[in-house]
């Protein structure tokens, strides 16, 4: 099944005609970080954002079909989730075991978990899928329907939907790192958004929809692109020692060294280049930085919008003025966090040829601090309204 593309997000992100719903021979797979909270005050969010994008590293390389088709896989800033074809399953059980364990190696805690669709299909709840394709292999996915909240739920909260952790391969995940410095906003503060709609089925999306041309009449999602043109994207030299200590755990003990040694030498090459304002030797600093602001997930959907926004005070006070007054009318529950910038997480499969995608999130796990209080308002309302939410 080739799932259909989305070149426009604006345009086609919040249309479910853009979508393809999931046979019940495909499943999800989440994959979140339990200590967030712990970790966060510890000051390890970027650690945090590297396990999630390890994550997506990983089930990329394993759901891979070989003639061209992209993974749908998405980062979540503490997660991630992937939509996994029928012969893959047992492949990308596997992956996520492996995941589980390297994540404790890294004492970040990880649950993973896999629901199939047709468990879903079952209770009634649908999963779309379409892929943000930037051409050359370069895309990530996004999710609509009330399936897409129901899977991450089922998983935080049965055990049956478990995979324990078990050491394995992890393809893939010698692309990631993180030595990007952090991107201040230019136009005066991150904000972070989710929300999902409360109505299920066609009714949930006509309401993502309206929000959707709401929102852009307060801010157009490309005015507020938190990297911009990738102009104000700054190379870090030398890299911090924590992102060279988080590389070197992407590979096998016998080669951490090297791996050191290789982000080392990239790093000054790109910071050299980027300081001789010119292309030398086949690098060309400003064409990829253009390339990684364009390539960035700062706005996706996963089942509602999720957002990284460069936005002035105002503009943020308007946002989440609109977003209040679809949840006041019964539409929405959501989350919005402010933050100091937008961090940086990359994918690069192979930077000669042109393959490579990057994950934002607000600093200090901008999505997460959102989430929470997403979660917060979601429980208010089950207290005052006991039926279970996105049920038919």
């Amino acid at each position: 099944m080739r799932l259909p593309a989305i070149r426009d997000f604006a345009a086609e992100g919040a249309d479910p005609r853009r979508f393809a719903p999931l046979d019940r021979g495909w499943a999800i797979a989440v994959a979140d970080v339990t200590g967030s909270t712990a970790l966060a005050a510890a000051g390890r969010a970027r650690d945090v954002n590297f396990v999630a994008g390890g994550v997506v590293a990983v089930l990329s390389a394993v759901l891979a079909d070989g003639d061209g088709g992209a993974p749908a896989c998405q980062f979540g800033g503490d997660g991630a989730m992937a939509a996994v074809p029928p012969g893959r399953q047992d492949a990308a059980r596997r992956a996520l075991a492996a995941l589980a364990h390297w994540a404790g190696e890294l004492d970040v805690p990880l649950r993973v978990g896999m629901v199939p669709v047709s468990a879903l299909d079952d209770a009634g709840l649908e999963v779309r899928v379409a892929l943000q394709d930037f051409g050359n292999g370069n895309a990530f996915a996004h999710f609509l329907g009330s399936g897409v909240a129901a899977a991450d739920g089922w998983v935080k909260a049965d055990t049956r939907w478990h995979i324990p952790p078990a050491p394995g391969d992890l393809p893939g995940l010698e692309g990631l790192s993180c030595r990007w410095n952090p991107v201040p906003p230019s136009r005066g503060v991150v904000l972070c958004v989710i929300a999902d709609p409360l109505p299920p089925g066609e009714a949930g999306f006509a309401v993502l929809q309206r929000l959707s041309a709401d929102l852009a009449a307060v801010v157009p999602v490309a005015t507020a692109a938190p990297l911009g043109d990738g102009g104000r994207l700054l190379p870090k030299w030398p890299p911090s020692r924590r992102a060279l200590f988080l590389e070197s755990r992407a590979v096998p003990r016998g080669r951490r060294l090297k791996r050191v040694a290789v982000a080392l030498l990239g790093a000054a090459i790109i910071a050299a280049v980027n300081a001789l304002g010119r292309p030398l030797l086949g690098v060309d600093t400003a064409l990829y930085r253009r390339a990684l602001a364009q390539r960035s997930d700062y706005a996706k959907e996963s089942g509602g919008p999720r957002f990284v926004l460069d936005v002035t005070a105002d503009e943020a006070a308007a946002i989440e003025a609109v977003l209040d007054r679809f949840a006041q009318a019964g539409d929405i529950v959501y989350g919005t966090a402010r933050s100091a910038a937008t961090t940086i997480t990359c994918l690069v499969g192979d930077f000669a040829a042109d393959r490579h995608v990057h994950f934002v999130d607000g600093a200090d796990l901008g999505f997460w601090r959102a989430s929470v209080v997403l979660k917060e308002r979601q429980a208010a309302l089950k207290a005052a309204r006991p039926e279970p939410l996105n049920s038919r």
